[in-house]
């Protein structure tokens, strides 16, 4: 049964000296994720605003669980069962995270809440910015001493499509994310036009700047020369993530800090963002004007526009079946 939790309170899960987060219903949003690192000193490693006024003022998604399908969808059209379906534009003529109403501007209701573990609910309603099927979402946060965990689910009444995931911002050290070098376990990516929509191909990641199977300087990707970099401003491209299950996705570490952060997944792709658009029209916590370097975004996935490309991995959803997708987030020392 729902608790009687006000919608508008942050809720604490975890305690010093482990991994300590405080969550938002608004959005299902990771408000704060406070970390001891490998120098021994504690802070917050999420990048975001101040609270729910803000995150509605923004459109960069600090922290928030977004949905119904996150990333782009070409003119918001897809078909299911050869059906057309036209869904919400807020991307230019794109769909982006769900569209102009997504589940990141969603009062979530709290479902149950223990010392280490919070789950919230969602229920999207049949034709929510197009979409078909009432669809329930649910959204579990768990903490351990050095990990945090998100398993998002979703059941739906009528077939529909569902791709959920994160959209936390990290910064290691608190002073931006230029000098964190990044390692992405994936040797191809999915290339992307002006829009920033797939172009249906998976390419090699082979002698490309978007090779990042060696860790490289977030900084330079983020202002690397490659055509595919150029158009994008920076990083903002879906890459196709080696095997199969749980895995290791990514690891972001900060020399300054001494920590390092694995990404841990069961989903085929995780988007890499480099903060392209934030241009300091959104004041973070501390007070400062958030730039492109200030945080990056690592946001495990199906692939973006996955409905209108066949031999990307399918995001349908039938009645009778369970959307499931793990997130994990592992901090240690790095020496």
């Amino acid at each position: 049964m729902p608790t009687d939790e006000n919608h508008n309170k942050t809720i604490t899960i975890g305690s010093a000296p482990g991994v300590e987060v405080e969550v938002l219903p608004y959005g299902a949003t990771l408000q704060r994720m406070s970390v001891t690192g490998g120098d021994g000193e504690r802070r917050d490693v999420l990048v975001g605003v101040a609270g729910e006024h803000e995150l509605r003022s923004s459109t960069a998604y600090f922290g928030s669980t977004v949905g119904r399908f996150a990333n782009r969808i070409r003119d918001g059209r897809l078909e299911i069962d050869g059906q057309p379906v036209q869904l919400t534009v807020n991307d230019g003529a794109h769909h982006l995270h769900g569209g102009t109403d997504g589940f990141d501007s969603r009062h979530w209701t709290v479902v149950g809440h223990s010392r280490n573990s919070v789950e919230l609910d969602l229920t999207s309603p049949d034709g929510d910015q197009g979409y078909p099927g009432e669809v329930r979402a649910g959204a579990s946060f768990s903490v351990t001493p050095e990990a945090v965990r998100l398993e998002l689910t979703a059941t739906t009444t009528a077939t529909t499509v569902v791709n959920l995931t994160s959209h936390a911002y990290f910064d290691l050290d608190g002073h931006g994310v230029d000098e964190h070098t990044l390692q992405v376990f994936a040797s191809a990516y999915t290339p992307v036009d002006a829009g920033g929509i797939p172009t249906g191909s998976i390419a090699s990641v082979d002698g490309t700047a978007l090779d990042l199977r060696v860790p490289r300087r977030v900084g330079d990707l983020a202002r690397a020369t490659h055509p595919q970099l150029l158009t994008a401003r920076g990083i903002d491209h879906n890459f196709v993530i080696d095997g199969a299950g749980l895995r290791r996705a990514a690891v972001l570490r900060s020399e300054r800090s001494r920590s390092a952060l694995e990404v841990w997944t069961d989903q085929p792709g995780v988007q890499v963002y480099t903060g392209n658009f934030l241009d300091g029209s959104d004041v973070s916590r501390r007070g400062s004007m958030l730039r492109q370097g200030d945080g990056i975004a690592l946001e495990p996935q199906l692939f973006p526009d996955s409905p209108n490309h066949p031999n990307f991995p399918s995001a349908v959803l039938r009645p009778g079946q369970m959307y499931r997708s793990v997130i994990e987030w592992r901090f240690s020392a790095h020496v």
